[in-house]
């Protein structure tokens, strides 16, 4: 690494041939950062996850075990159930409202360009 780059700079990581693609990629690096896919797969794996675990720590539970493994299988079975009830809360409270948000934008942004077409070739019509 140059000493004489920022040490705060977030680029220091990429070597010049990893930023010159980055520019020719621009566009598709913007939009894959805005898409909520990412999030929606991390979302998944969680719920998976937990659930798995959830299950994993009621069965271990369920067989009696000593202690040392009694508490491993409480402490899986709160985990998991901590963990994909957390998922169901976010899916509620933040992707299904975001979802909306943007379905509802994606209306006013299609209107908005059929107005000014509209406006464009002289034929607005009045309700």
């Amino acid at each position: 690494m140059n000493e004489n780059r920022n040490a705060d700079d977030p680029l220091d990581e990429f070597s010049e041939a990893d930023r010159a693609w980055m520019r020719g990629h621009l566009p598709e690096l913007r939009k894959a950062a805005a898409d909520p896919g990412i999030a929606n797969v991390y979302l998944g794996i969680a719920f998976v996850v937990g659930l798995i675990a959830h299950v994993a720590g009621y069965l271990l539970k369920t067989s009696s075990p000593s202690e040392p493994l009694g508490l491993l299988a409480e402490l899986l079975y709160a985990i998991g159930f901590a963990l994909w009830t957390g998922v169901v809360v976010v899916l509620f409270v933040q992707v299904l409202p975001e979802a909306k948000r943007r379905q509802i934008q994606r209306a006013v942004d299609a209107l908005d360009a059929a107005e000014r077409a509209e406006g464009k070739t002289g034929t607005e019509h009045k309700p």
